[in-house]
C-alpha cells in the first residue's frame, strides 16, 4: 500500500501561481506514474497531467502553457506547478500513483482544495 499526502493547496487570485506537492510512501517511487487529478463541484475527475518513470509528460488540454509537472525520485516528490490561474481551476485536486498492473497498483491521495477567486 502506497500513502500519498498532498500539500500546498489553498487560495490564489485569477493569473496567481500555487505549486502542489505530493511525497509517496515507497521504496520504488521511481517506477511509479504518477499524476495529479481534479475534481470540482458537480463534475468528474479529471486528469490534469501525468509523468511516467521516463519522464514522459501528458497535460490536458485545459492547463497546457500554464502547468508544469515535475519528479523528484531522491525525495519521492511530484509536484504540480500552476500558473496563471484561472476561477475554472477551482477544484479538489488529488495525486495519483500508479504503476503495471494499474488494477492491483493505483493509489490516491486525499485530495487538496484549491479555489482560485478575487
Amino acid at each position: 500500500q502506497v500513502q500519498l499526502v498532498e500539500s500546498g493547496g489553498g487560495l490564489a487570485q485569477p493569473g496567481g501561481s500555487l505549486r502542489l506537492s505530493c511525497v509517496a510512501s515507497t521504496d520504488i517511487f521511481e517506477i511509479y506514474t504518477m499524476g495529479w487529478y481534479r475534481q470540482a463541484p458537480g463534475k468528474q475527475r479529471e486528469l490534469v497531467a501525468r509523468i511516467t518513470s521516463g519522464y514522459s509528460i501528458n497535460f490536458s488540454d485545459s492547463v497546457k502553457g500554464r502547468f508544469t509537472i515535475s519528479r523528484d525520485n531522491a525525495k519521492n516528490t511530484v509536484y504540480l506547478q500552476m500558473n496563471s490561474l484561472k476561477p475554472e481551476d477551482t477544484a479538489v485536486y488529488y495525486c495519483n500513483a500508479q504503476r503495471i498492473p494499474t488494477a492491483r497498483y493505483n493509489y490516491w491521495g486525499q485530495g487538496t482544495q484549491v479555489t482560485v477567486s478575487s
